[in-house]
């Protein structure tokens, strides 16, 4: 008989979970869909989004809760991975859920293993799922950790499921091509139950896969769309009806608008549960936040730091396309820091043109990349680096040459950007 785990530490927990299973990532709902049930969890009784998509999703569940608690509801969020602090990832009415509510939650869990283990992100899943049931709040938000049709958050059956892109990153798990990726996202998918895509030309697995499981499509420039005005307001249109001149959302980058209407389609797919005034859609539009995406910190020395997750081709692009929307009058420098298995080249390339000096940072954890490894992948596509040893140093290394208007930009992975903005 498996002997009872108990830690008093959050801390010590998720050490304990980083090797309870034998492989890090191990796709697959049937151990997650066992542990629940034992640990007696009745389900969620209020209405569940699942945002899911390579790019935009975290940005699709920031939108998505300021909305909702502009007008008021309770709303539970569960995001991963963090960039501070593991308490990020499970929030109610926007507040980090607390230490002793994870450890009981995990205890619970723990309880519940019998013969089977679970991955960090598994525990994590779970435990989210616990926490929401006992906090009640009026709307849960689940984001997709990886893929969808095999992500532990598949376990509970969404009301509105939103795939927001679809592009080649964590391939060896998906996939080698789009197609491939877009059918394991649509695994979101539920008969009779709306299903948003971001997409203006969605993959044809994703077209495919709601089709034969009988989920109601929903496609961007299609059934829905956000069309830019001058001056930053844009227009929100669906069937039913328009919505004028709303406020730029406050994350800045191009693909915000694009991110807000996919939002917006899915929370008015709920209108009848969770009706949405048009001055909560505005507030939240407004308001919204989410550390990491394009974030811009003013510097001491007159420069700007500007932080972005981005971490696969698709990313790098559009962070490409926003430097050139915001230009500054000095230079572009970057500390980049990315993990082993990434496209690193294609990453490299697509922001080739937009920064004149670069800095390597090494990442952390199993799967980081040294500074003098990621130096390597950017010569082989034209780019001289700098090593510059670990994210901190790294940053003091660009600070120290940055003039009065330069910006630095930090990217490449959350854990470049997460150790970046605990030093500003």
């Amino acid at each position: 008989m498996r002997s009872p785990v108990r830690f008093a530490r959050l801390e010590q927990w998720l050490e304990w979970q980083q090797a309870a299973h034998p492989r890090a990532i191990d796709l697959g709902l049937e151990r997650v869909a066992r542990v629940l049930a034992r640990t007696g969890w009745h389900g969620l009784r209020q209405p569940v989004i699942t945002i899911g998509g390579t790019n935009g999703k975290g940005s699709c569940v920031a939108i998505v809760d300021s909305m909702l608690r502009a007008a008021g509801y309770r709303v539970g969020t569960f995001t991963s991975p963090h960039l501070v602090d593991y308490r990020e990832r499970i929030r109610i009415d926007g507040e980090w859920i607390s230490a002793e509510s994870l450890v009981a939650a995990f205890e619970r869990i723990a309880d519940a293993l019998g013969d089977d283990s679970l991955t960090f992100f598994e525990f994590n899943t779970l435990a989210a799922l616990l926490i929401f049931e006992t906090a009640a709040p009026d709307a849960v938000v689940l984001e997709v950790g990886l893929g969808g049709r095999l992500d532990a958050v598949n376990v509970v059956d969404a009301d509105v499921a939103v795939v927001v892109s679809v592009g080649l990153d964590h391939m060896e798990f998906l996939g080698p091509d789009v197609e491939s990726i877009g059918r394991e996202k649509a695994g979101i998918f539920r008969a009779r139950r709306p299903a948003v895509c971001g997409m203006r030309e969605p993959p044809r697995s994703v077209v495919e896969a709601a089709r034969s499981t009988g989920a109601v499509l929903r496609v961007r420039g299609r059934d829905f769309d956000g069309t830019e005005r001058a001056g930053g307001r844009w227009d929100y249109r669906d069937a039913q009806g328009v919505l004028e001149r709303l406020p730029p959302p406050a994350l800045e980058g191009v693909a915000q608008v694009g991110n807000s209407a996919t939002a917006l389609a899915a929370l008015r797919e709920l209108s009848d549960r969770l009706p949405l005034p048009v001055e909560a859609i505005e507030h939240g539009l407004a308001c919204v936040q989410l550390p990491g995406r394009f974030q811009r910190v003013p510097a001491s020395g007159g420069f700007e730091w500007v932080f972005d997750v981005a971490h696969n081709p698709d990313a790098a692009a559009v962070l490409a396309a926003n430097l050139a929307r915001h230009r500054v009058r000095g230079r572009t420098l970057a500390v980049c820091g990315m993990l082993s298995d990434k496209d690193v080249p294609a990453v490299l390339a697509a922001l080739k043109d937009s920064v004149d000096l670069w800095f390597a940072a090494a990442t952390d954890g199993p799967r980081g990349l040294g500074d003098a490894d990621l130096v390597t992948h950017a010569a082989k596509v034209g780019i001289a680096m700098t090593p510059g040893g670990t994210v901190p140093d790294a940053m003091q290394a660009a600070a120290r040459v940055a003039r009065p208007g330069d910006r630095v930009v930090v990217f490449g992975s959350f854990h470049t950007v997460g150790p970046a903005l605990s030093r500003v």
